[in-house]
């Protein structure tokens, strides 16, 4: 993943400095979306000093405009994306419970929002679709 990430980052014009592939690798490391404050203290600790919390909002902030995470708006949190030289809108499922976020590549139902939005004459520059509820594994306990 770390390697795509890269090849859609230099495609852009824009380096993989050894501390943008340490973000990517701490916020890869995680299984659940993760806030920057969260990814700022795997850094530190995996570098063995305090990484300035303002460099690495700066690298997701550029990170998610190239397409290399997506940012769980409810949750002000960040996922690595698995298809980064692919730009596709997500959905995510949030489990209310857990906290667990599932994201779904519906091509199909994210043209039918955008054309919604069109017809109501509403031009969508970055469509955001979040359902919450309870997981599969919520849902059985």
């Amino acid at each position: 993943m770390a390697l795509a990430a890269q090849q859609a980052l230099e495609a852009s014009g824009e380096q993989w400095t050894p501390l943008r592939a340490s973000v990517f690798a701490a916020l890869a490391s995680f299984e659940a979306p993760a806030s920057a404050y969260e990814v700022t203290e795997a850094v530190s600790s995996a570098q063995g000093r305090r990484v300035l919390a303002n460099s690495v909002y700066r690298i997701l902030d550029l990170f998610t405009a190239k397409n290399i995470v997506t940012r769980v708006e409810s949750q002000n949190a960040f996922l690595v994306n698995a298809h980064p030289l692919h730009r596709h809108d997500c959905i995510f499922l949030v489990c209310e419970n857990c906290g667990t976020t599932q994201h779904l590549d519906d091509d199909a139902a994210v043209e039918h929002v955008r054309a919604v939005a069109k017809t109501a004459g509403f031009a969508v520059d970055r469509p955001v679709i979040e359902l919450h509820g309870r997981c599969h594994d919520c849902q059985a306990h």
